[in-house]
C-alpha cells in the first residue's frame, strides 16, 4: 500500500511529531510496509485453528492448603497498626494537599 509524503505529514501533524523533510520518503516507505503487513494479517484464516489448544474452561485450580509461610520479620516491625484486617501505613507526603 503506497503512502504519500503528504499523508506522512498529516499523520505527523495529528501525532504532533516534528518530521524532517529529508526523512519523509523513508517514513512513507516504512508506513506502507506496515500497512501491507496489517493487510496480510487481515487475510489470515483464524477460524481454521479453533478447537485446538487449551480448553476454554481453563485449568482447574489446586486447593490452597498447607501452613502459612512465616514472615522474615514480625508484622509489628513494618505495620504496627491494623484496621479491619488491613495494614495502616503513613500517608505519603506526595499525596497530601497544601491544606493538610
Amino acid at each position: 500500500m503506497a503512502i504519500s509524503e503528504a499523508e506522512v505529514r498529516r499523520i505527523a501533524a495529528l501525532a504532533r511529531v516534528g518530521v524532517d523533510e529529508a526523512r519523509l520518503p523513508e517514513l512513507a516507505a516504512q508506513l506502507g510496509s506496515i500497512l501491507e503487513h496489517m493487510d496480510a494479517l487481515q487475510r489470515v484464516d483464524v477460524d481454521a485453528g479453533r478447537g485446538t489448544g487449551a480448553p476454554s474452561a481453563g485449568m482447574p485450580l489446586r486447593d490452597d492448603v498447607g501452613p502459612s509461610q512465616p514472615l522474615a520479620r514480625s508484622r509489628d516491625s513494618f505495620a504496627p497498626q491494623m484496621y479491619d484486617g488491613f495494614f495502616l501505613v503513613p500517608r505519603l507526603a506526595t499525596h497530601e494537599t497544601v491544606d493538610e
